[in-house]
């Protein structure tokens, strides 16, 4: 169903690095991120917490979390999920990363988030296909 998932989040100087790993941990509950830093716009460090995700057992507890989301979210995603899928069956998701810390998951489209690729198992590998397995996995 799913081959991996990986994701990427930024922690700004203004925030809590715990923080943002507890916030992680809402989605990824065994995850241990891999930390990068860069530079921000104003010349501030930026650290960018990221994994990739692909034993079965850490990606079931992942489907697991999301089929708990809220129905207004769901709905939202089945609204725009065609939009949010590449031509390989690559699946964008961004979570609010504020709200992801409280342990309330919400996709959002923009701002400070929680970004997540999902690589779906599709065979032959389109983009059709892969929304059917998308759609099944997240009951929508």
């Amino acid at each position: 169903m799913i081959h991996n998932i990986s994701y990427r989040v930024f922690v700004y100087g203004t925030e809590n690095e715990e923080k943002v790993k507890e916030a992680v941990k809402t989605l990824f509950p065994n995850s241990h991120p891999q930390t990068d830093t860069t530079e921000g716009y104003f010349k501030n460090p930026v650290l960018i917490l990221h994994d990739k995700i692909s034993k079965n057992r850490e990606i079931k507890n992942f489907i697991q979390i999301l089929k708990e989301i809220d129905a207004a979210s769901k709905k939202r995603l089945l609204s725009v999920l065609e939009n949010k899928m590449d031509e390989r069956g690559n699946l964008f998701l961004r979570f609010d990363k504020q709200r992801a810390y409280l342990g309330d998951l919400k996709i959002i489209e923009h701002g400070d988030a929680i970004h997540v690729k999902i690589n779906i198992a599709a065979y032959p590998a389109k983009k059709e296909n892969a929304m059917e397995i998308a759609r099944d996995i997240f009951g929508v």
